[in-house]
């Protein structure tokens, strides 16, 4: 669902049901999509009840629905575009919906808490087969500044010269079978992933490797492309235009260093 090509950079869009409505929601990620966005993830609070969850995947859905009915009504347009995963980015066993295509299902590696070690994964399983959700075994790396999710997820942030510390995490969930790294230096953080820290991941590992967090010029999201990325989040960036032009130019000036 995500897959790597080597030397090409991808960017997915992260939609929090906590931050919008649902139809807010479902305009922003068909304006990522018309940008280039390869994937929509939803999620980020921690606290987001699942029926705001549901809600908000339902809205994206019938959206990306639509559009792509009405682009196979015109020979001229590519009504494949459409045709992009939503995928869950969980806050906890209690954010899920069925409405997605899959979910992150996400190790807090870093984390010295067993709720975000497996505690979280252990009350989402059962909900997750019976929804049949396709899962994408991620190894959940925060790095500082961390934000939010470094103090909720009592993490013992990686900082800016752990390359040695980086390395064995992804070496250790290549090992684990999971098929996705994600380096995450927190939702609106002051500066994004170090780029040596990005470098040495990838060089490390052969699991597709995911950054976040801090990302929010295009200076930024080309250096992490060129120190390894193979996909980059942004979403905090997507929150702030209630103007849905303005939003699709600044999203076109970050995707398209890509």
């Amino acid at each position: 669902m995500l897959p790597k090509k080597e030397g090409q950079t991808r960017h997915i869009t992260l939609i929090d049901p906590d931050k919008q409505t649902p139809d807010v929601a479902a305009q922003r990620a068909l304006i990522a999509v018309e940008s280039g966005t390869s994937a929509i993830f939803v999620g980020g609070s921690t606290d987001t009840e699942s029926n705001i969850v549901d809600a908000t995947c339902g809205a994206i859905q019938e959206a990306l629905e639509l559009a792509m009915f009405a682009s196979s009504q015109h020979p001229d347009a590519d009504e494949d575009m459409w045709n992009i995963p939503v995928i869950l980015f969980p806050g906890g066993a209690h954010a899920m919906s069925a409405k997605a295509d899959g979910i992150l299902f996400m190790m807090l590696m870093n984390s010295t808490s067993r709720q975000f070690l497996i505690g979280e994964q252990l009350q989402g399983a059962p909900y997750i087969s019976e929804a049949g959700l396709q899962t994408i075994p991620t190894g959940y790396v925060v790095c500082a500044p961390g934000g939010a999710v470094g103090k909720v997820g009592q993490a013992e942030l990686i900082q800016s010269d752990d390359a040695e510390l980086v390395a064995a995490y992804c070496q250790t969930a290549e090992m684990y079978g999971f098929s996705t790294v994600y380096l995450e230096a927190g939702s609106g953080a002051s500066s994004p992933v170090n780029l040596d820290l990005i470098r040495t991941a990838k060089a490390s590992m052969d699991c597709t490797l995911l950054v976040g967090g801090g990302i929010r010029s295009p200076e930024q999201m080309k250096a992490a492309a060129d120190a390894g990325a193979d996909y980059i989040v942004t979403g905090t960036i997507t929150e702030e235009f209630e103007d849905l032009q303005q939003l699709k130019e600044r999203l076109q000036s970050l995707i398209n260093v890509l």
